[in-house]
């Protein structure tokens, strides 16, 4: 593979340090321990990426000045988008002072786990559109993790806020492991309209049947959003380690290369580095 790639979507954790509420449901076993960006290394090497964008897994406050000190110190981690709490009435200020710290020139988005969020409608309180807007103002992206039900509130949100980067995660979390399409694609289209969204291709290996996914049940999904987004509109992103539940780290690159393998060289570039590095404010080759 041609080196050059961006990984726009990777985690880091350790289990003995930070709790991960997460890992305690059903199929996680496998994810209940450390993985580090060491761990990650050598196979992202082997893949030819070049830089990659760690990403928040936890709504505390402690975890983002973490990962701002390894994108500073670790040569692959190229960026970080971390968490703030949005509802409060000092985001400017927990930005400001986010940035402050070592590392904090490397912080390019936030996101918060609305996938967890009980009203559907969350990002459209008032108090949670304020602090989107202070996002917006620190010139910083907006990582949307959300279950298809909320893709409409996640539409709305941004067509409030047109000064602000939204970037889908995961592709909204389709039912691959279904095959149902409705209403998932047409939300994702009614989002993609906005030309101030861009999706990450990721995460749809650990949304199909771990133990039996083929290229051929991902790749509706992906053409759904190829078409709707558009390669400059689009990035590629691991979910590693999470992507290990059902897949390897190549594994995960080369079904990337094959769902895109009817793009034009300069649109697979798009996809697979150039987004990324546009969206994140990465430094070029």
């Amino acid at each position: 593979m041609t080196a050059g790639l961006v990984d726009a979507h990777h985690h880091v954790w350790d289990p003995a340090v930070r709790d991960q509420p997460w890992l305690d449901g059903p199929g996680t076993a496998p994810l209940r321990r450390a993985f580090t960006a060491d761990d990650l290394a050598p196979a992202a090497r082997a893949a030819g990426v070049r830089a990659t964008v760690v990403v928040q897994t936890v709504t505390e406050a402690g975890e983002t000045p973490e990962l701002l000190a390894l994108a500073d110190r670790h040569p692959l981690v190229g960026a970080v988008v971390g968490w703030t709490d949005l509802t409060a009435p000092g985001v400017a200020d927990s930005l400001a002072a986010l940035r402050a710290l070592p590392g904090g020139d490397r912080l390019a988005g936030v996101r918060h786990q609305v996938q967890d969020e009980p009203d559907p409608d969350w990002l459209l309180r008032p108090e949670v559109l304020r602090g989107l807007a202070a996002v917006a103002a620190a010139g910083l992206a907006y990582d949307l993790v959300v279950r298809p039900h909320q893709l409409p509130a996640a539409t709305r949100a941004a067509a409030l806020l047109p000064g602000l980067t939204f970037v889908l995660d995961h592709l909204g979390k389709p039912p691959v492991a279904s095959g149902a399409l409705e209403p998932w694609a047409g939300h994702v289209r009614a989002l993609a309209a906005l030309p101030h969204t861009v999706c990450k291709l990721s995460g749809l290996v650990t949304e199909a049947d771990h133990a039996a996914w083929t290229t051929a049940d991902l790749r509706p999904y992906a053409d759904t959003v190829l078409d709707a987004f558009g390669p400059t509109r689009l990035m590629f992103g691991s979910d590693w380690p999470v992507c290990l539940l059902a897949a390897r780290y190549d594994e995960v690159v080369t079904t990337a290369r094959d769902l895109t393998g009817g793009l034009s060289p300069a649109e697979r570039a798009a996809v697979f580095a150039g987004t990324a590095t546009r969206v994140y404010g990465l430094p070029a080759p």
